[in-house]
C-alpha cells in the first residue's frame, strides 16, 4: 500500500479495529444510558465523541474499555465477538482510556503508578526501566510530570498527565481520552495533538470525549454526537460546522451570541470589547498582599502575590496547572495556612481561620475537584445541598433535629432555580451527570448570598450547553455587584469572561491587566514564563 495514501484510503485497506454493534446500556436504577448505539472504529483514524453531560459518551467507552458490560448488544473485532471482564483484558487487547476520574495510588510516584499498572513482578529493577521509559515518552509527548513526587500531593493537572502517560507507556491500539486538555496549555495541547496525529499515522485508533468544539474540528476525521444516549450524528470533520454540531448536541439551535468557545483568534477581541462590561466602580472585597504558601511537597508554591478583587467584577487568574493557583483558592478558603502575608474580606482577616469562620464573611466557593471537595457522593441531594448550611436556623427543629420538609423545599427550589435534573431531593449524588453535580454545587454556594465567588475550574468537564449555564451565572452575580475570582485552566474561558487577567507561573503574578490588552501568543508566553518586559 502507498504510504502517502490517505485515511480513507487506508482504512479501507485495514478493515476496521473494533465495531460496537446496538449497544444498549440499562443500569440497576432503571435508567437508559444507551440506547442502541453503533459505532465502528478503524485504524488510522481520531474520532471526536461530542455530547452534553449524561447523553451516554462515557457509558459507551466504559463498555469498549472493558468496565461495563452492555445490557443487550455487542463488540465485535474482525476476528470475532468480544467481551473483556475488566480494563486489564482490554489493555491486553490493545485498548487503553483515560479516565476523568483518576485512578492513581496517591501515596506512589509518578514511576510507580506507571510501573504499578503494567509491571509483574514489582521490582527495582523494572522500576528503573519504567523511569528511563517515562523520561522518553515524556520527551516525546511534551507531557511532563515531577516522576518522584507521591501524586496525591500534585495538582489536578498533572495527575491527569500522569493518567494519560500511564496509558501512553503501553503501546495500544485503541486510545480513548475523556476531556485531555482540560488543564493544558495551548502549547502542550498542540504537542498532545502533535503526538495523536503520529500515533494515528501508525495506526492507532484515538477517540477523543471533548466539548470544545474547535478543538474537535481542528484533530478529528470523524465526530460522532450522542443525545439523550442515542446517536444523532457521525459526520466527517470536514464537513461539519460548530453550528450543525451544537445543534446535534443540544437538539436545538443555542440561543445567544457565539460563545468563546467557537470564536476565531481574530473574532475573540472583537467579540469581548462589544461584550464586556464597563469599568468596575464596586467596592474592594478581597486585597491579598504578598501572600506565601507551600505546597504539599514543602516547596514555595505562593510566592508574594498580591491583587484586589472589587464588587462587580471578575477577576480572572491563568496558567498552566500547578503553578500555585490551587494552593492560591486553598488559602483564600480556609483549606490550607500560608507562610506570610495578608488576606482580607472588607477589612476582617481571613487567613488561617476554618472555611466556617471565612464562609460567614461572606465567600461561597467552587472548588476545582468536584468529586473530591465539593460533594459527598454517596449523600443525597438533599445532604450535599446543605453543607455548610445546615445549622441556619430555617433548617433546625428542637434539640436540633433537621426539618425535613424545609430542607428538601430548599432543595427543590435549588433544582428548579439551577436546572437540576434528578429524581428528586433523595437522589444520591452520584447517580447525577457531572454537569447536574457541578450545578448543585453551584447553586447551593450562591445561595449562600456571598459577596465574593471563589470559582476554581468552575465547567471543567461540563458541556456546552451546562458550561455556557454556569458561565452566565458568574456574569449574573458579577453584574448583580458581587466580586468574582475565577481560576481557570481554560484560556479561552478566561478571556471571555474576566474583566481583569492575572498570569500566574511558580507561584507569581507575570503581569495583572485587561484581557484584550495581549493577545494569545502573549498570554501563551507569559504562562510559560516568559518575563512581561520581553513579551513587550
Amino acid at each position: 500500500m502507498n504510504e502517502n495514501a490517505g485515511p480513507e484510503a487506508r482504512r479501507d485497506a485495514d478493515s476496521y479495529f473494533l465495531r460496537a454493534e446496538g449497544i444498549t446500556k440499562i443500569y440497576s436504577d432503571g435508567t437508559v444510558a444507551l440506547k442502541k448505539a453503533t459505532l465502528e472504529i478503524h485504524p488510522h483514524e481520531i474520532i471526536g465523541l461530542l455530547g452534553e453531560n449524561g447523553a451516554g459518551k462515557t457509558t459507551l467507552t466504559k463498555i469498549l474499555s472493558g468496565l461495563l458490560p452492555p445490557t443487550r448488544g455487542r463488540v465485535v473485532s474482525p476476528r470475532g465477538p468480544v467481551r473483556f471482564a475488566s480494563p486489564r483484558e482490554a489493555l491486553d487487547f490493545g485498548i487503553g482510556m483515560v479516565h476523568q476520574h483518576f485512578a492513581l495510588v496517591g501515596t506512589f510516584t509518578a514511576t510507580e503508578n506507571v510501573a504499578l499498572s503494567h509491571e509483574k513482578p514489582f521490582s527495582l529493577i523494572r522500576l528503573a526501566k519504567t523511569r528511563e521509559r517515562l523520561e522518553a515518552l515524556m520527551e516525546e509527548s511534551g507531557l511532563r510530570v515531577p516522576l518522584d513526587v507521591p501524586v496525591e500531593k500534585l495538582a489536578v493537572g498533572e495527575q491527569q498527565r500522569v493518567e494519560i502517560l500511564k496509558v501512553l507507556f503501553r503501546d495500544v491500539r485503541l486510545l480513548i481520552l475523556d476531556e485531555p486538555t482540560s488543564v493544558l496549555t495551548p502549547l502542550e495541547v498542540d504537542e498532545l495533538f502533535a503526538l495523536l496525529r503520529k500515533l494515528k499515522e501508525k495506526g492507532t485508533s484515538v477517540i477523543l470525549i471533548t466539548h470544545k468544539l474547535k478543538e474537535v474540528q481542528s484533530i478529528t476525521d470523524r465526530i460522532v454526537v450522542l443525545r439523550h444516549g442515542e446517536m444523532v450524528g457521525d459526520v466527517r470533520t470536514a464537513e461539519a460546522t460548530t453550528e450543525r454540531l451544537a445543534q446535534l448536541m443540544v437538539g436545538k439551535t443555542l440561543e445567544g451570541e457565539p460563545t468563546a468557545f467557537e470564536l476565531s483568534a481574530e473574532q475573540l477581541p472583537r467579540a469581548l470589547s462589544a461584550s464586556r462590561k464597563k469599568e468596575f466602580s464596586g467596592e474592594g472585597i478581597l486585597h491579598v498582599i504578598d501572600l506565601v504558601a507551600r505546597g504539599n511537597t514543602r516547596e514555595i508554591a505562593v510566592n508574594g502575590v498580591t491583587f484586589d478583587v472589587h464588587g462587580g467584577e471578575i477577576f480572572g487568574i491563568a496558567g498552566v496547572e500547578g503553578n500555585g493557583q490551587s494552593e492560591l483558592v486553598e488559602c483564600l478558603t480556609g483549606l490550607r495556612v500560608p507562610v506570610s502575608g495578608t488576606a482580607t474580606i472588607r477589612g476582617t482577616n481571613i487567613l488561617g481561620k476554618d472555611p466556617r469562620q471565612i464562609y460567614r464573611l461572606g465567600v461561597a466557593h467552587v472548588p476545582e475537584d468536584r468529586w473530591r471537595l465539593g460533594l459527598v457522593l454517596p449523600f443525597t441531594l438533599a445532604e450535599n445541598a446543605i453543607l455548610g448550611v445546615h445549622r441556619w436556623e430555617e433548617f433546625q427543629g428542637p434539640f436540633g433535629i433537621l426539618r425535613r420538609g424545609k430542607v428538601n423545599q430548599h432543595v427543590r427550589k435549588l433544582m428548579d432555580r439551577f436546572d437540576i435534573q434528578a429524581t428528586g431531593p433523595n437522589a444520591p449524588a452520584k447517580s447525577l451527570s457531572g454537569g447536574n453535580q457541578q450545578k448543585l454545587i453551584v447553586g447551593r454556594e450562591l445561595a449562600k448570598d456571598p459577596a465574593i465567588v471563589v470559582a476554581s475550574q468552575p465547567t471543567r468537564g461540563l458541556d456546552i450547553g451546562a458550561a455556557k449555564y454556569i458561565r452566565d451565572l458568574l456574569i449574573e452575580m458579577r453584574d448583580n455587584g458581587r466580586a468574582i475570582l475565577l481560576v481557570s485552566a481554560d484560556l479561552d474561558e478566561v478571556l471571555a469572561l474576566a474583566d481583569r487577567l492575572a498570569i500566574m507561573y511558580e507561584g507569581r503574578f507575570m503581569t495583572s491587566c485587561r484581557p484584550d490588552t495581549l493577545n494569545r501568543e502573549q498570554i501563551g508566553m507569559l504562562m510559560g514564563g516568559v518575563a512581561c518586559k520581553e513579551v513587550a
